[in-house]
This record gives C-alpha cells, structure tokens and sequence, in this order.
C-alpha cells in the first residue's frame, strides 16, 4: 500500500520497550530538558564536570565537622544551575534505600519548593541534585541583611509559602521534615521563598537526627528521640520566632516573653512602624500554638495556611521588589513574543488550546497520518488503531475522561508511538485536572519528537497548572525558539 515500514519506524514504530521518561538517564546533553523537569540518575563524571571538580570555590553550604554534607552550586550542560549535596561516605550504606527515598522525594513538583532534579548514586558516592536558587537563605536575609530588614509583608509571604510548601508535602504523604530551620528556606530567581528539598530526605542511619541545637528541638524528640509530623509543626513555629524578632531565639525564652503579655519586646526593632499590633499579635499567637508542649495541641499545615492567607499585606506587589532583588525571569518574559498555541497554553486557556489541537490533527504526525496508508496484518494492531479513532471522536467531543482511557489503549499497546496521541491525552488530562500526569504525557511527547514546539507549549501549560510558573517561563521559550526556527527553515 505505498508506505515503507523503514519510513514509519523513523516517525512512530517503536518494537522496543516502552519507556518512562521520568525515570530515563541523561546520559549527557540528549536528556537537558528530560533532567529539567523530571528526576534523572545523573553519573558521578557529570557532577563532577558541572561542579569543576568539586571546586571549594563551588561550596554554598556551611561544612565542617558538624555539617559534614557538603552543597555545591553546579551547572549542566544545558547551562542550567544545580545545587548538589554530596553526603558523607558513611551517610547512605544502602544503596537501594538512598535511591527508592531519593526518586520518592523526586516525584515532588511544586513551585514552593526547590525541587529534587535527580541524584547519584555510584559506588560509595550519594548525591543529590536540585533546583539552584541563587537568593541565598532566609537566615541570610533576617540574621546577616547588609542594607535593609526584609519588610514585614515580605516576611507573612514567607511564612504562608512555607506553610503551602508543607502542606504539599503533608497531602503527597511526604509529611516529615528533618531540622527544619531558616537555612532550609532558600530564595529563587524571582525572590520567591522555597523550602529545600533536602530535609525530606530519609537517612537510615542518621535518620534519628533532628537538629544539633538542643535549644530548638521539639520536647518529644527529647522525650523518644522520635520525629513526627507535629514535630515539624513546632520547628514552623521557630521559624515564625525567627520572622518576628529577625533573630534566632530559643522557643522556651520567646514563650516566657509570650505569656508574660510581652511579646513586643519579641519584635524585630527594625520593623517598628511597618507593622498593625492586630497583625503582630496574630503571628504571635500562631507562633505560640505551633510551640505547645503537647503535640497533639498544635495546629495542622491546612490551619496553619487559612490563618496566614488571612494575614497577607502587598499581595500585588512582586516577591522581587520586596526583597529588593532584580528578577530574571521577569524581564525575558517581557522578550517573549509568543505563537497562538504558546499564548493559550501561557493564559491556561485550555479550550483554546483544544480547538487548536483539534484543527492541526495530526498533520506533525506522519506514521499516524499514513496509518491507512498499509495493510493491517493483525488483530491487535486493528484494535489499537481502532482505540485511537475511539479516542479522538471522544476528544473531538470534548468527552476527556473517555479519551483518557482509548489514548491509554492505544499507548499501552506498545508497538506504536504517536506524540500526537501523547499531546491528546495531556490536554485530556488538564481538563481533568490530572496536571502532573498532563506534564509526563507531554514530555514523552517531546521525546518522541524533540523538536516539536507543541511539545514544549504543552509541557508549560502543565507547569502553570503545577503553579511551577519559572520553569513554564523557560519551556515557553524554548517552544517559542523552536517554531521561530521550524519556521525560518520552512
């Protein structure tokens, strides 16, 4: 019937096993974009290459003998920044138990967090790979400022982020946090604050650990040497002390001051004036619930971000102005002139997106535009041909869910790949409200065409809706780079 197999197996005949792209290895520059937004096993060489050996000059962390895990800032070679922590020999003996609790940690996404990218995980070297953010920590900004105080407005917008990065957390059954303190708290590109990723990890042999300041442990470690949820409610609560006062004091010696009707003397003095007495008595008195002796008494991360939504001030204004940062991702998004499809996908307007993925069909997907083009010589093949014509009557009815589940025959079948079934089932899935399962469909999409600009406008439609928006920023403009250059070829 015309159309040679060699031909269709360059654009969509795969024999081979089907591939997860979220647990795929980068095995140098092939995977850049796989690595930026999925979980990769990186080899030790190419953490070695983008930390320059692991140069001194390279170390972002304190070290010594206390802190003997030492953070890096690297750089791949996509030219992305990476913070990777390079643990003690002795930290991680099992090497299945680093990798399991690293890649559980590494389906985590959410823009409150500085999220794990990948690890290593070779011989007797364990390394974890995250997000660089280049804004330093919070105890730099509250402990050691240089110019000014962080503003009280900034300081409630720090406190809700990381109460809705615990929360996160907390609904994705990742719940306890190791020695949460102001060092965890690390600022992004645009002077947003996130909650390192780090502390989730779970060490077998120094899983027992929690802070080494006994001054700021919470009392039932000390009783049972036990870690639980509410212990890493009552370490909020000192970072709300933190907030409040610009300094680190003691939970016991802040709430003597509290239930002395002295809470003032707990104010930063560098805020005086900038803050109501209302909006200072209520951050002291969460502090104070988070504190209770009693675990069962403190509050949860829910109440804790319905209380502290309530407190916002200057909401309007940008995290980078706060803090007095210039913004990166600020100013090229003012650059960025971008296709109908990147437009739509950057507002998240999904019905759009859908009339326009409806329009083009199939026409970027050659062996599926041919599919009628050969004889079909068995069954199996005629039936997942036939779930896909299935699958795009109901996407052209705008029945999803029923799209969903022919485009999953049709990709489970596994002798044909189609990004266009994958970009599909991703839009499928937005209108679901399934973003995290949108954003892998539109990342095999991207593999199974790497140069394919909806690919990459999916995928960051996928990230606002992961509220991810610095990394849908990047992926906008690296579909907006590849139609300018499809269309300067055409």
């Amino acid at each position: 019937m015309g159309v040679s197999l060699s031909k269709l197996s360059h654009c969509w005949w795969h024999s081979g096993p089907k591939h997860n792209v979220l647990d795929s290895s980068d095995k140098g520059g092939k995977n850049d974009q796989e690595s930026a937004l999925g979980f990769t096993e990186f080899s030790l060489e190419q953490l070695r290459v983008a930390t320059s050996g692991f140069s001194v000059e390279n170390i972002v962390s304190e070290h010594g003998e206390k802190a003997p895990n030492v953070v890096y800032r690297g750089k791949l070679g996509n030219n992305r920044l990476i913070a990777v922590k390079r643990f003690n020999k002795s930290a991680w003996p099992d090497s299945r138990q680093f990798l399991d609790e690293a890649r559980s940690v590494g389906q985590l996404r959410n823009e409150r967090l500085a999220n794990l990218i990948g690890c290593c995980n070779e011989g007797n070297e364990r390394l974890l790979v995250a997000e660089f953010m280049p804004n330093e920590t919070l105890a730099k900004h509250l402990f050691h400022w240089e110019s000014q105080p962080m503003k009280w407005a900034m300081r409630l917008r720090v406190a809700l982020y990381l109460a809705q990065a615990l929360e996160y957390c907390s609904n994705k059954g990742r719940s306890l946090y190791h020695d949460l303190n102001a060092y965890r708290v690390l600022f992004d590109q645009d002077g947003h604050p996130r909650l390192s990723c780090f502390g989730l990890m779970k060490n077998s042999r120094d899983g027992k650990s929690y802070s080494t300041n006994l001054a700021f442990t919470p009392p039932e470690y000390m009783r049972t040497g036990r870690v639980t949820s509410e212990s890493v409610i009552y370490s909020f609560g000192t970072i709300l002390l933190d907030l409040l006062s610009g300094k680190h004091i003691p939970p016991s010696h802040a709430l003597d001051m509290i239930r002395g009707k002295n809470f003032m003397m707990l104010m930063d003095s560098g805020l005086e004036g900038h803050f109501s007495n209302d909006d200072g008595t209520e951050l002291v008195r969460l502090a104070s619930r988070c504190l209770q002796y009693e675990a069962r008494e403190r509050p949860n991360t829910k109440s804790l971000v319905t209380a502290l939504t309530s407190l916002q001030k200057e909401t309007e204004v940008p995290s980078h102005v706060l803090m007095g940062i210039s913004s990166n991702t600020a100013s090229s998004t003012q650059l960025l002139s971008l296709t109908p499809l990147g437009e739509a996908c950057s507002r998240l307007d999904l019905t759009a997106i859908h009339e326009m993925l409806e329009k083009v069909g199939y026409k970027d997907d050659e062996g599926i535009a041919n599919e009628l083009s050969f004889q079909m010589w068995t069954n199996q093949m005629q039936e997942t041909l036939d779930s896909k014509k299935h699958g795009d009557t109901a996407f052209r009815a705008k029945d999803f869910p029923t799209a969903i589940d022919c485009y999953t025959v049709f990709i489970e079948g596994g002798t044909m790949v189609s990004p266009t079934v994958f970009a599909r089932r991703c839009l499928s899935y937005l209108m679901n409200e399934m973003p995290q399962e949108a954003l892998g469909d539109a990342m095999q999409a991207q593999v199974v065409s790497p140069e394919w600009p909806t690919a990459f406008y999916l995928q960051a439609a996928a990230l606002f809706s992961l509220r991810m928006d610095s990394d849908a920023q990047e992926t906008l403009k690296d579909g907006t780079t590849l139609e300018a250059k499809k269309n300067g070829r055409s």
